[in-house]
């Protein structure tokens, strides 16, 4: 029987999520699926990366439930299915831009806002 406080395991899931969002890239890729879905050739031309590296985190973020992901043919497109980890994202960049010298930082275009708000 688990004998820690409630709260430990709302800790625990906050923790596995920081740790999944805690390489550039996968933040990269969170930004770049903000405005809409996306195959795999369309990230590849936004964020400077190889193809098995991209599709490596791509599956990291798959299995953590954070993206979904439909193949049409011979193409498999991505889309972001936790509203919760881009507005997490968004509030965490835009904070860290301000305090490393400025809002304007973070353009309007690149911030991290869930589809429908920008």
């Amino acid at each position: 029987m688990d004998t820690r406080p409630p709260q430990d395991a709302v800790f625990d899931a906050v923790a596995e999520l920081f740790s999944t969002l805690s390489t550039p890239i996968r933040l990269k890729i969170i930004s770049g699926l903000c405005s809409g879905e996306k195959n795999v050739s369309q990230l590849l031309a936004e964020i400077d990366t190889t193809q098995p590296n991209m599709s490596q985190h791509l599956s990291t973020l798959y299995r953590a439930g954070i993206l979904g992901r439909r193949r049409e043919g011979t193409q498999i497109f991505y889309w972001l299915q936790s509203e919760r980890v881009a507005t997490l994202c968004r509030a965490v960049t835009t904070q860290v831009a301000i305090e490393l010298g400025g809002e304007d930082l973070v353009n309007s275009s690149e911030r991290l806002l869930p589809r429908g708000l920008r």
